[in-house]
C-alpha cells in the first residue's frame, strides 16, 4: 500500500476571532433570504461599524456578511447579518468582545476562539469580496471527541472528492460558545450546486455522515454573502 499523500494543510493565522449573528427581521423558516429594506439598512450599518472597529490598535480586519441560504435543520443560526472580527492577538479577544463598539451592535456571540487548522487561504481577492459565496459550517458535539480531529479526518474526501481548495476552523477558546466548532470556506460554486454535488455522492454518506456520527457530532451550514 502506497503512502497516503499529506493534507494540504497551511499555517493557521495568528488572530483571534470574534463570530457574531444579528438579527433584523424576524427570524424566517424558508431557506432563502431576500433582502428587506431593513435587512439593507442594517447591513450599511454594519459595514460603517465594521471600518471604525478597524481603527482600534487590537482589532486586525473585520468582515461582514448578509445571509442568503440556511436549510431548514433544527438548532441552525437564522441570523439576518454576520460579522467576523479578527483580533491583533488571540489574548485581545476578552477586550474586544466587552468593548462598548461591539456590545453596540447587538449582536449574538456565536464563537469567540482561535484558528485551529486551515486548508489554503478564505480570504478571497479585494476586487472580489462582494461576489465571495461564504459556507459556515457549526458544529455541535454530543460527546468526548476532538472536534478538530474529526474535521481533519474530513480534509481528504473535501479537498479531493470536492474540489475544496480552502478551509478554516476555529476552536472556541471558553465555554461561551454553543458550537464546538465553526468552519467557513470561500465557495467556487453556488450553494445548490455545492449540496447537491456532496448529497449525490454514495461516499458522502458513507465517510462524512459516517465521521460526524462516530464523533457525535452535528453539521448546521449556513450561506452567506461577503459584502465587506
Amino acid at each position: 500500500m502506497g503512502t497516503r499523500a499529506p493534507l494540504p494543510l497551511v499555517e493557521p493565522e495568528p488572530y483571534g476571532f470574534l463570530y457574531l449573528g444579528l438579527h433584523v427581521d424576524e427570524p424566517q423558516k424558508a431557506p432563502l433570504y431576500h433582502q428587506s429594506e431593513s435587512r439593507r439598512r442594517a447591513a450599511t450599518h454594519l459595514v460603517e461599524a465594521a471600518r471604525e472597529l478597524e481603527h482600534r490598535p487590537d482589532v486586525h480586519s473585520t468582515r461582514v456578511f448578509r445571509t442568503h441560504l440556511v436549510p431548514p435543520l433544527s438548532g441552525a443560526p437564522r441570523h439576518d447579518l454576520a460579522m467576523l472580527i479578527r483580533t491583533t492577538r488571540v489574548d485581545d479577544l476578552a477586550g474586544v468582545r466587552d468593548s462598548d463598539p461591539v456590545r453596540a451592535l447587538g449582536g449574538t456571540e456565536l464563537l469567540a476562539g482561535s484558528n485551529a487548522a486551515r486548508i489554503g487561504d478564505t480570504e478571497p481577492d479585494e476586487e472580489a469580496t462582494e461576489d465571495a459565496v461564504i459556507l459556515f459550517n457549526h458544529f455541535t458535539s454530543a460527546g468526548d471527541a476532538d472536534p478538530v480531529e474529526a474535521w481533519l479526518g474530513l480534509t481528504d474526501w473535501y479537498t479531493s472528492t470536492i474540489g475544496v481548495d480552502n478551509s478554516t476552523a476555529l476552536r472556541p477558546i471558553d465555554d461561551g460558545s454553543e458550537f464546538a466548532l465553526v468552519n467557513y470556506v470561500r465557495l467556487r460554486s453556488n450553494p445548490p450546486r455545492f449540496l447537491l454535488n456532496q448529497l449525490l455522492r454514495p461516499s458522502f454518506h458513507r465517510v462524512v455522515r459516517g465521521t460526524l456520527k462516530r464523533n457525535e457530532l452535528r453539521a448546521l451550514p449556513g450561506f452567506y454573502r461577503m459584502i465587506r
